[in-house]
C-alpha cells in the first residue's frame, strides 16, 4: 500500500542506500548540507551521494518505508550561495534513512533518546537535531559511520562526577 505524500519544504541527499532528509526553517542551511554531503561523498568521506531534491521534496509511504522524490519543477537543481541556483546529478527516489532537523529546539549535547527518532508518515526513522551554530555534517556522517554504544557506559575510576570525557590520564597528561 503506498500512502501519496504532498510537497514538504526539505532536501534530501541519497548517501550510500539511504537518504538524509534536511529538514529546517528557510535560511537555515539545508542546500549548503546537502552540497556538503555531496562533496563528502565524492572525497570519499561518506559513501557515494547525490542528491535527491533541494527544498522541496515529496514524501511516500510505501510498505512501511519513507520514500522521498524531488519535486518535479526543482529535479536536479541546488541552490548553491554565492553561485545561485546550479544543475546536477540527481536521483528520482530514494528511501529516507535518516532525518537531520536543523535550528532544532531540542538540540542538546547528550541528547534523550527519545530526541533521536521521528514518526514520520506513520515511519519511524532515526533522527539528528541540531542547534543554531553547529556544524551538522561531522554528526551525519558519524550517525552514518558509527554505531550506538551498547550496555551501560562505565566512567573511568578517575571521574568524579561519573560523566563527562573518559580520556586515560597517561594518554592526556604527564
Amino acid at each position: 500500500m503506498m500512502t501519496q505524500g504532498a510537497s514538504v519544504h526539505a532536501s534530501a541527499v541519497l548517501v550510500g542506500d539511504r537518504a538524509v532528509l534536511i529538514r529546517g526553517p528557510s535560511g537555515a542551511g539545508k542546500s549548503r548540507l546537502a552540497l556538503d554531503l555531496i562533496l563528502a561523498g565524492r572525497a570519499g568521506q561518506l559513501p557515494p551521494a547525490v542528491l535527491v531534491g533541494d527544498d522541496r521534496v515529496h514524501l511516500d509511504t510505501v510498505a512501511e518505508q519513507l520514500w522521498v522524490r524531488p519535486a518535479q519543477e526543482l529535479a536536479g537543481l541546488i541552490e548553491v550561495r554565492g553561485l545561485g541556483i546550479r544543475r546536477c546529478d540527481f536521483a528520482i527516489k530514494a528511501i529516507v534513512g535518516i532525518v537531520v532537523d536543523l535550528a532544532a529546539n531540542d538540540a542538546e549535547r547528550l541528547p534523550p533518546p527519545e530526541a533521536l527518532s521521528i514518526r514520520l508518515n506513520g515511519v519511524l526513522l532515526p533522527r539528528i537535531p541540531v542547534g543554531i551554530g553547529f556544524n551538522p555534517l561531522p554528526l551525519i556522517a558519524a550517525a552514518l559511520t558509527t554505531t550506538a554504544g551498547s550496555g551501560p557506559v562505565q566512567p573511568s575510576h578517575d571521574c568524579l562526577k561519573g560523566i563527562g570525557n573518559h580520556i586515560s590520564p597517561n594518554i592526556a597528561s604527564d
